[in-house]
């Protein structure tokens, strides 16, 4: 592979472990109300469901003669708007103006919900908590896999599905020791980097607009980068507020 390939399967596989271990933290405090079997059949019934979807896009888009600056615009498009949602929370987080995410406190309000629920209901907890993580990363897995290759973009989702799922099995318990807030940024810098260069080339001459081609993602990424670090150190700042009167 080469290395835009490489970067669009780490992208892919870094924000779907993200998704998966929020997804996991779900199961797991279902699987402590209803028990291991339960809670398993919940979630391979949204993963059959997310990979059905995921199969039935790739042959459509296989099947579809499109254009491809089109295409890439539109990826583009999407991968900036995905990445800039990601990009601000990260950053927020960074100056402590929004509270980073707590698998532990997730899986304490799951359990709390699960006290009051019977048996079909935490089932359709976990279903849905899986389904909905899994529907981000088909969208990625789209997004990427028309420009990387489909095989590579589901590989690296599949990839890491089975990291999480081990790491799981092993710990059974919240993965919270993962540093989710700075892979959610690495992969904001990364999602961001590719929507750049697709937009704008798909909206420009290719070569012309990029002319370090494919060194150009580490450029875009290091200044995507450098700009949060940049912007989280000076919203950290202490904010002076006027006391009562003044």
């Amino acid at each position: 592979m080469n290395a835009t390939q490489w970067g669009g399967f780490a992208a892919v596989f870094l924000a779907s472990a993200v998704e998966w271990v929020e997804a996991f933290t779900i199961v797991l405090a279902v699987a402590l109300s209803i028990g291991w079997a339960g809670a398993s059949g919940a979630a391979l019934a949204a993963l059959a469901l997310v990979a059905a979807l995921i199969a039935a896009t790739g042959a459509g888009l296989a099947a579809v003669q499109a254009d491809i600056g089109a295409i890439r615009i539109a990826i583009g498009v999407f991968l900036l708007l995905f990445g800039l949602r990601w990009y601000v929370k990260a950053v927020r987080r960074y100056c402590g103006r929004t509270k980073l995410h707590d698998e532990d406190q997730e899986f304490r309000d799951t359990r709390e919900a699960l006290s009051h629920a019977e048996r079909h209901a935490a089932w359709l907890i976990a279903f849905k908590g899986v389904l909905l993580e899994g529907l981000e990363v088909w969208l990625l897995v789209v997004a990427l896999g028309h420009n990387i290759s489909y095989g590579q973009a589901t590989a690296g989702a599949l990839a890491a599905l089975l990291a999480v799922i081990a790491a799981g099995a092993l710990l059974r318990h919240p993965l919270n020791k993962v540093p989710e807030n700075t892979m959610k940024f690495i992969v904001a810098c990364a999602l961001l980097a590719f929507g750049s260069f697709w937009t704008i080339g798909g909206l420009f001459d290719e070569n012309q607009a990029w002319q370090l081609g494919d060194i150009t993602l580490v450029v875009l990424f290091a200044v995507y980068f450098g700009m949060g670090r940049l912007m989280g150190a000076s919203l950290s700042r202490p904010v002076v507020t006027p006391s009562i009167g003044a």
